[in-house]
């Protein structure tokens, strides 16, 4: 008997996935144990053409009719975005359907409650092509390394960010210019902003945390700067001290002197060493590095955007639940019963630590040195390296680990000193692990 699917969404992704279910068939039966058979996909313009052969009475504007039907076995859910994504998946469990899903925000934002919905109703929910696109991260996080104890993860999730720096990079460049080349090449939407802002990136790390840490970090706590301030300077500074400019997910669990636990995040624009795993990933690729106490340093890497990529991991999910379904068992387990986690501080920096890269404009270079220096060591900020530009109207600065706040405050008060000319610009550093 022949298990039926109904896809939510046919974008970019989504036709690549309508696609593959209808081309490979037969391939897909003999993975499943049993034909999958498309039964509706709900567009907002059923009449307009995708390139898809498949029967024109599938097409629907109906969503929440299509996800109602007693018959639907599995729910591919690919429209994006909070509502009416949400609803219409907690429609399709309550019906006792299957859901896959690759929307970021909605995991992120809803996680513990829709885990929740679908053990309450016996059914799976499954989004290994949410984070990363191809790249399978999620599962091992989710199977093979939940006997193990995750310290650190550090990721670049975004393609299309990772696509503008790197065009910086390899160019010179300043931001417009590369964003623009990425809007043209297809690389960026037309509206970019979920992208360049950190949005996108800091739903990744929310759910990214989910499986490391085994609790959901609340995303309004997630520390997010994108990249729309990165300045071709800060490029040519990574580059003169050996490192590159990268959007960077990093999350850490840390031990509180009570013994409790603490799940920090950020997404930022972050100055990589050359050295590091992540400086190597160019274009629109991803790559996430899990340090594990066991297993030690595991790097996952490809393509990190597009529609074939994408589709690769839904369809991946899509033959584990009909595989489940076929077998009367559904996943389950700690991620369902879970809450969100609570607020990291009363800022979303509280707690977050690592070296920066300082520039401050000065205007007298002897007076500028004498006075940065006593500012910075009044706040317990140590300086491993200090030098000047060529034309000595900055002061580059490399400071040892300090807290984001307290850094924050004292820029403030770097550029109210009269030698300074500007306020001072910070990227934290990433550094090579000691043993790669």
């Amino acid at each position: 008997m022949a298990l039926k699917v109904a896809v939510l969404g046919c974008g970019v992704v989504g036709t690549e996935v309508v696609r593959r279910i209808h081309d490979g068939r037969a391939e897909l039966a003999e993975r499943v144990g049993a034909p999958l058979e498309l039964v509706g996909i709900a567009v907002r313009h059923p009449e307009q053409d995708r390139g898809l052969d498949v029967d024109p009475d599938l097409w629907t504007d109906d969503a929440l009719g299509l996800v109602e039907r007693d018959d639907v076995d599995i729910v591919v859910e690919l429209l994006g975005g909070l509502e009416p994504a949400r609803s219409l998946v907690v429609t399709a469990m309550a019906r006792g359907a299957s859901v896959v899903s690759a929307n970021k925000a909605l995991l992120a934002a809803h996680g513990p409650q829709l885990h929740a919905t679908a053990a309450h109703h016996g059914v799976d929910l499954l989004y290994e092509a949410a984070v990363a696109a191809a790249v399978p991260v999620l599962g091992p996080l989710r199977d093979s390394l939940c006997g193990d104890r995750i310290a650190r993860i550090t990721g670049v999730v975004n393609g299309t960010t990772n696509y503008i720096l790197d065009q910086m990079t390899r160019t010179g460049g300043d931001y417009a210019a590369a964003l623009s080349e990425a809007i043209d090449r297809g690389y960026a939407e037309a509206d970019p902003s979920a992208d360049v802002e950190g949005t996108d990136a800091a739903a990744k790390a929310v759910i990214l945390a989910s499986l490391a840490f085994h609790t959901w970090p609340d995303p309004a706590r997630v520390h997010q700067e994108g990249i729309t301030g990165v300045t071709a300077q800060d490029v040519a500074d990574a580059r003169a001290c050996g490192r590159v400019v990268k959007l960077v997910a990093l999350l850490e669990q840390t031990c509180e002197s009570d013994g409790s636990r603490q799940v920090l995040a950020r997404v930022q624009p972050t100055m990589v060493d050359r050295r590091h795993p992540l400086a190597d990933v160019s274009g629109a690729d991803n790559a996430v590095l899990v340090e594990a106490h066991a297993a030690g340093l595991l790097l996952f890497t490809g393509a990190g955007a597009g529609g074939l990529p994408t589709s690769g991991p839904v369809l991946g999910d899509l033959v584990t639940a009909a595989r489940r379904r076929l077998q009367g068992r559904f996943q389950s387990g700690p991620l369902a019963r879970r809450a969100p986690a609570g607020p990291i501080g009363t800022h979303t920096d509280r707690g977050l630590r690592s070296r920066h890269h300082l520039r401050i404009p000065i205007q007298d270079l002897t007076a500028a040195q004498a006075a940065v220096s006593v500012v910075l060591a009044r706040a317990n900020i140590a300086i491993t390296s200090i030098r000047t530009t060529v034309d000595a109207r900055a002061l580059l600065i490399l400071t040892a680990d300090t807290e984001e706040t307290t850094l924050r405050h004292t820029l403030g008060e770097l550029a109210a000193l009269p030698s300074v000319s500007a306020m001072p610009r910070s990227l934290p550093l990433l550094d090579a692990h000691e043993d790669q």
